[in-house]
C-alpha cells in the first residue's frame, strides 16, 4: 500500500540553539548511564511509585507537587500529568519509570525557564504573542493557523497559565518525537504507512491535540 508523505516545519533561522537535523527542536535528555545515588528526585519518585517501580498519572502529579518544581505557579493538573506520561510512554504501559521521569524533569525545567523569561510582569501567565515567541525560541516553526488554534485551545481570557503552557510544550514535543522517529534521513520528510497513520490518530486522540 502506498505510503503517505508528510513534511515537518523547518526551524526558524536564528532560533532554537538545540536544533537537530531535519528541523526538529532539541531539548534536554537523560543519560542511560544515570545513577540515582544521592539524587533527591529518586526520593520523591520512590515515595509514590508502585511496587513495579513506575508511577501513573496521579502518582506523577503527587511526585511533581512534592518536588516543588512548579515554584510559585499552581501545581500541574491531573490531565497535564496524563499527557506527560503519554509523551514518554514508549512501551504503552500508561506509566512512567525513573529514567523517563528524569527525562521529563529536564524538559520541565527547560520549559519553566522559558516561561519565566517571557513572563516579564511575573503574573504567572503569558499573552498569545509571548507564547508565539516561546514556541519559536524552542525551535518550532508553525503556521499562523496552527498558532491561532493553540492560543484558542489554551488561553483563558486571552492569557495562558503555566499549566496550560506546559501541556502545550508536552504535546509539541510528543508529536515531534513521533515524526522524528520515522524520519530516518533527518530531512524533515517522512513516508507514513497505514499502521503509522493509525498510531498517529490514536496519539492525537490521547493528546486532544490543539
Amino acid at each position: 500500500m502506498p505510503g503517505m508523505q508528510m513534511q515537518m516545519g523547518q526551524p526558524v533561522p536564528g532560533t532554537g540553539p538545540n536544533m537537530l537535523p531535519g528541523g526538529y527542536s532539541g531539548y534536554p535528555a537523560y543519560s542511560d548511564s544515570y545513577s540515582s545515588a544521592g539524587d533527591p528526585m529518586w526520593t520523591y519518585f520512590t515515595a509514590v511509585a508502585g511496587q513495579d517501580g513506575e508511577v501513573d498519572a496521579e502518582e506523577l502529579q503527587k511526585c511533581l507537587t512534592q518536588s516543588g518544581i512548579t515554584g510559585t505557579y499552581s501545581p500541574f493538573s491531573l490531565e497535564t500529568c496524563r499527557i506527560m506520561i503519554a509523551m514518554l510512554d514508549r512501551d504503552y504501559t500508561g506509566k512512567m519509570g525513573f529514567n523517563e521521569f528524569k527525562e521529563l524533569w529536564a524538559a520541565l525545567n527547560a520549559w519553566k525557564q522559558n516561561f519565566i523569561t517571557i513572563d516579564q510582569d511575573q503574573s504567572g501567565t503569558v499573552e498569545h504573542h509571548e507564547l508565539n515567541q516561546a514556541i519559536a525560541a524552542m525551535g518550532y516553526r508553525l503556521s499562523p493557523q496552527t498558532l491561532t488554534a493553540i492560543v484558542r485551545r489554551y488561553s483563558k481570557n486571552g492569557r495562558i497559565f503555566f499549566d496550560d503552557y506546559i501541556a502545550c510544550c508536552v504535546k509539541l514535543r510528543a508529536l515531534t518525537d513521533f515524526f522524528r522517529r520515522r524520519d530516518h534521513l533527518q530531512q524533515g520528510v517522512v513516508n507514513f504507512i497505514y499502521d503509522d497513520v493509525s498510531i498517529l490518530n490514536n496519539t492525537l486522540d490521547i493528546y486532544a491535540v490543539f
